[in-house]
């Protein structure tokens, strides 16, 4: 947590954190023009954002996009905030938010995307096993993924309570064992864009001596998908990774929160 605090000291690099979130994914272009700084030192910013695990950057061809990642912010809420007075500001927050939703500007016409990264102490591919295994995802996320896991071939999210109805279905768009899989998330028209159904890309690392897990959840059809997949996902990846890790599943499934229509 050291280099969290150490990044968050810093106002030009709260700065770009709050750019970030009015405006994820940014190029180092688009970042620089905002505030009015040199690439230099916009970059020494971001690199040590990184280090903290604040900013997640993806390659899109020659771009480099920058993703902000929450889940440090997060940790820091869990140890000093949810266990002592959380109920009060949940309230205070909802009520802010309330007040600024007729400020927010129509900058969100853009079609958004998600981004989460976790850290898994396990093989590439154990963690390749559990996104594509039928049996482990319906103990972490209380729905089989069944598929082949071929390009071009279906998948579906299927629900265990024996009633075998199936929740999301999506195609298989590239998968590369055990580090790159691609797949749509609901192909349904009305989750779709003008560009076609959302799309979740899972990236595994070598990360050290354990593996780091990047989901992006692209080409959201609506800011409330988008509302409920950044809840659903740090659900179900921490459910996968306490699988993994200790061998058993955390006390309160996770699963419902992740659902083409948010």
């Amino acid at each position: 947590m050291d280099l969290v605090f150490k990044a968050l000291a810093d106002p030009t690099r709260r700065l770009l954190l709050d750019r970030l979130r009015e405006h994820n994914g940014q190029t180092l272009r688009e970042l620089c023009a905002r505030l009015d700084m040199t690439r230099q030192s916009a970059t020494q910013h971001l690199d040590l954002l990184g280090e903290a695990n604040l900013v997640t950057v993806l390659r899109r061809g020659r771009e480099r996009l920058h993703y902000l990642n929450p889940m440090p912010i997060h940790d820091i809420e869990e140890r000093w905030i949810s266990g002592f007075d959380m109920p009060r500001l949940h309230t205070i927050s909802a009520i802010r938010h309330h007040a600024e939703e007729s400020a927010m500007s129509n900058d969100q016409q853009s079609i958004p995307t998600y981004v989460y990264v976790t850290y898994i102490q396990a093989s590439a591919e154990q963690v390749w096993q559990a996104l594509t295994d039928a049996d482990l995802t319906a103990r972490y996320w209380g729905h089989a993924n069944i598929s082949d896991w071929q390009p071009g071939s279906p998948w579906e999210h299927r629900r265990v309570d024996g009633s075998g109805a199936v929740d999301v279905v999506g195609s298989v768009l590239e998968a590369e064992p055990p580090t790159r899989l691609v797949i749509t998330f609901d192909d349904s028209p009305e989750s779709s864009t003008p560009g076609g159904p959302s799309v979740v890309t899972f990236l595994v690392e070598p990360h050290l001596d354990i593996i780091r897990l990047t989901v992006t959840h692209e080409n959201l059809p609506n800011s409330e998908m988008l509302s409920g997949i950044s809840q659903g996902w740090p659900a179900v990846l921490a459910n996968l990774k306490s699988l993994l890790e200790t061998g058993e599943v955390l006390p309160q499934a996770p699963w419902e929160m992740v659902q083409p229509h948010g």
